[in-house]
């Protein structure tokens, strides 16, 4: 859907813009159509994007899909975290959802975001319903943060390190 504030913004920025936020691949003809540019101007853009390996160009059949580089995304989510906090603040960060998860497990005696959600079925009241889909997002969320936060812990001596490098 045209968003009428996009003028103030560049067709190169317009697309970079709508590839980082990209949820499922998509073709460039799909990215030029909600960006209002000319889909020769939205590859160029999303090829440059894939070279950056910002985005993965994927083959299917006759058309190229673009979607997130997840693995690059991931590199640069641990460097950021490496950047800005310190050891113990991702120790603490890592501690703390830890707690949460275990605290979780044991108040609803369940060992998955997805048995939280699976014992909703069981249950009258709605608000209880509603926090226990609340807190399975929050842990599903957790989960997905926990081994990126652990990268950042594990490589973070050798990250720092080559970070003060001189060239």
């Amino acid at each position: 859907m045209p968003d009428h504030n996009k003028p103030s913004m560049t067709r190169g920025e317009r697309v970079r813009a709508a590839a980082r936020t990209l949820r499922t691949p998509r073709t460039a003809q799909w990215i030029a159509d909600e960006t209002e540019v000319s889909v020769k101007t939205a590859q160029k853009y999303l090829e440059q994007l894939a070279e950056d390996n910002v985005l993965r160009e994927i083959e299917q059949g006759e058309q190229t899909l673009y979607g997130i580089d997840q693995l690059m995304a991931t590199y640069r989510e641990v460097a950021a975290l490496q950047r800005e906090h310190d050891r113990e603040e991702l120790t603490t960060a890592l501690e703390s959802m830890r707690t949460k998860t275990t605290d979780w497990k044991v108040s609803y005696d369940v060992e998955t975001p997805g048995e939280l959600r699976a014992s909703i079925a069981d249950l009258d009241d709605s608000d209880e319903m509603a926090q226990r889909r609340e807190i399975a997002s929050e842990w599903e969320h957790l989960e997905d943060r926990l081994p990126v936060i652990r990268a950042a812990l594990n490589e973070y001596d050798w990250a720092t390190k080559r970070d003060t490098i001189s060239a």
